[in-house]
């Protein structure tokens, strides 16, 4: 059998590459039946977060670029070479350890970045209750959430803030100055809206409306945090109050076009907005960018976002890579040890 890890991420695409390759859970369980359909494919799962689009698949064949054509097929795109420039590819320990660094934050666009474990986990979980995890892969998922664990509670590598939502907050304070008295609009009460509520409570912000696809969901958020429910049919009339806008919403298309953005800003006598599109794929339109006094912040922004916990993060990294070096070493240990009481059994 061969390990094989296939992907695109922040490191080695743009995010208008990385958003073609967006998998939606439809298409994340379209893609374990494919994988599942293929009789060179023993194992899968599959990670698709807003930084990433990754396959790590046990196989009989150690052939990668099956791995990269299932992706363009699920997603309808044509093979291209200038999309499949943009994606690597890594076999045996090599595999092991990439996953082992995504899942420690070490891969992360923002380092120790803390919700790429519980996205790791829920990507095993969904591959499990489809089928696609066998003996090798719960041995190695055991292990990776283990040490995902492990580098989190025995060094700083997530030391302060270190989320996709703490960067966002920490972004809209530099452009503003200060969110102290600003009004915040959050679209979309997922776990990146929740935990972008949780840092905005922190800076002082006078009003948090909450928008969402589910009203409920909304209300329950604004319940928790003392903000505000509006449904989507308000969107002109909130952003034309709002300071910041910060947008996690799962939907397939734009929810702010440049022609609503026109609409408000004639409103705000050049009051600044800052929209923060943290959405995978975008919910703003890229367009929105060029406006007068208007700034649009992407994921691929974020890493600009540099604090004095972010050198304490750093100064972690040592120590993690020697922990993953060891859990790779563990992993194939485990395996051997497997393999040797198959063949005892059989004798």
């Amino acid at each position: 059998m061969n390990i094989l890890a296939v992907g695109i991420n922040h490191k080695t695409s743009s995010i208008d590459v990385r958003e073609k390759f967006y998998l939606q859970p439809i298409e994340r369980e379209l893609l374990l039946s494919e994988l599942q359909n293929d009789p060179r494919i023993a194992e899968a799962f599959v990670l698709s977060t807003c930084n990433r689009t990754e396959i790590y698949a046990n196989s009989i064949e150690g052939r990668p670029q099956a791995l990269i054509d299932a992706i363009f097929k699920i997603k309808k795109i044509p093979p291209q070479a200038d999309l499949t420039g943009h994606f690597y590819t890594f076999t045996g320990s090599q595999a092991v350890e990439h996953l082992l660094r995504v899942t420690t934050g070490l891969d992360s666009l923002i380092i120790g970045e803390k919700q790429i474990l519980g996205q790791v986990k829920e990507a095993f979980e969904f591959s499990r209750a489809h089928g696609m995890m066998g003996k090798t892969f719960n041995i190695l998922s055991n292990l990776v959430v283990q040490t995902g664990k492990k580098a989190r509670h025995e060094t700083s590598i997530d030391f302060g803030g270190s989320s996709v939502s703490w960067a966002s907050v920490v972004m809209a304070q530099n452009v503003l100055g200060t969110l102290q008295g600003k009004t915040v609009l959050i679209v979309g009460s997922g776990k990146m809206g929740r935990l972008a509520v949780e840092q905005l409570a922190k800076k002082g912000v006078a009003d948090i409306y909450i928008m969402n696809r589910t009203m409920e969901n909304a209300q329950e958020l604004a319940r928790e945090s003392g903000g505000t429910a509006v449904g989507f049919w308000e969107m002109r009339e909130v952003l034309s109050q709002a300071d910041v806008c910060i947008c996690s919403a799962s939907c397939t298309h734009h929810l702010i076009e440049r022609d609503l953005v026109d609409t408000v800003m004639k409103t705000r006598t050049a009051r600044p907005l800052v929209l923060i599109d943290i959405s995978m794929p975008r919910n703003v339109a890229p367009e929105v960018g060029g406006m007068t006094n208007v700034t649009l912040v992407t994921v691929d922004d974020l890493d600009r976002i540099v604090e004095g916990n972010t050198r304490k993060r750093l100064s972690a990294v040592g120590t993690v890579e020697e922990m993953i070096a060891q859990k790779i070493g563990e992993f194939f240990g485990a395996l051997e040890k497997v393999s040797l009481i198959n063949q005892m059994s059989q004798m």
